[in-house]
């Protein structure tokens, strides 16, 4: 059995600065014709923040999608040309401040399959020191 779905069509339906939505039709590897609506997205990293005391460093941001805030792990998008752990560090002192002497790659993974292309590198940093947030506006 073949491992990739063969494209039939495929067409971009909306571009945005971050991701694109595309609508495919496919052939599964089974032979089951479909049609996917695909969010394209170039990838992202997720910081697990090591504090003393066994704690877990999170951010507090508002998330319109949610309604809400937040409480969540550092993340943000792999810029092009960055490696995950150059985003893992650069995300870390946007958001918090802090700098990690250590950085440690865990498991990648895709955070909603079915619909998103977007790949997750999960990181851990260790022994942080604090300074100066820069959180984007």
């Amino acid at each position: 059995m073949a491992s990739s779905a063969r494209v039939l069509a495929s067409r971009v339906v909306f571009r945005g600065k971050v991701f694109h939505v595309t609508v495919d039709r496919i052939v599964e590897p089974g032979g089951i014709k479909a049609r996917r609506e695909i969010v394209h997205h170039p990838g992202s990293v997720v910081v697990l923040p090591h504090l003393k005391d066994k704690k877990i460093l999170l951010v507090r941001q508002f998330r319109y999608a949610a309604g809400q805030p937040l409480w969540e792990l550092v993340a943000g998008g792999i810029e092009a040309g960055e490696s995950p752990l150059e985003a893992a560090t650069r995300e870390l002192a946007e958001e918090t401040g802090y700098h990690a002497r250590v950085f440690r790659p865990l498991p990648r993974f895709y955070p909603s399959p079915g619909i998103l292309t977007e790949e997750m590198h999960l990181v851990e940093a260790f022994g942080l020191t604090r300074g100066k947030a820069c959180p984007e506006a």
